[in-house]
């Protein structure tokens, strides 16, 4: 593969850059992509990404601390918010006695919560910094190794 001597866009065999449109009559740059990984940033942003799930897969295959601080507050948070769906549904559901309209209500508040806090933490995750959820983030520094 050819890349632009300029931008690294593939070129191909054309004497302009499609993407900068500098001449490559002096010969285009061959080399590889990059094989560092991702980077810091987007691997923060996608710890977040499928929620616990995601936590648990960065957490075992990257060592980088502020990676592993994001998947551990991803396990902490989106998994705390799911066993707290899944213990209300089960008070409300054995109780019988607050109905399921009120269950519902409260369902659809920790669903909201869950959504907004996906999208604050990706954002702040690729925006490089370490936001910190109150209570999950101390348990997270423990997971990490903080």
């Amino acid at each position: 593969m050819a890349f632009c001597s300029a931008c690294g866009a593939d070129v191909g065999g054309a004497a302009f850059c499609p993407k900068c449109g500098t001449s490559q009559s002096a010969g285009a740059v061959v080399a590889a992509p990059s094989s560092e990984g991702l980077a810091e940033n987007v691997a923060g942003l996608l710890c977040y990404a499928v929620g616990w799930v995601t936590g648990i897969i960065f957490l075992l295959i990257d060592k980088r601390p502020f990676v592993k601080f994001h998947a551990a507050q991803s396990i902490v948070v989106f998994g705390g918010l799911m066993i707290l769906r899944i213990g209300v549904g089960m008070v409300f559901g054995v109780s019988g006695l607050l109905g399921f309209g009120l269950w519902a209500a409260v369902s659809m508040l920790i669903g909201l919560t869950a959504f907004v806090l996906w999208v604050l933490l990706m954002v702040k995750a690729f925006q490089h910094e370490l936001f910190k959820v109150p209570i999950a983030a101390g348990i997270a520094e423990g997971i990490a190794g903080k």
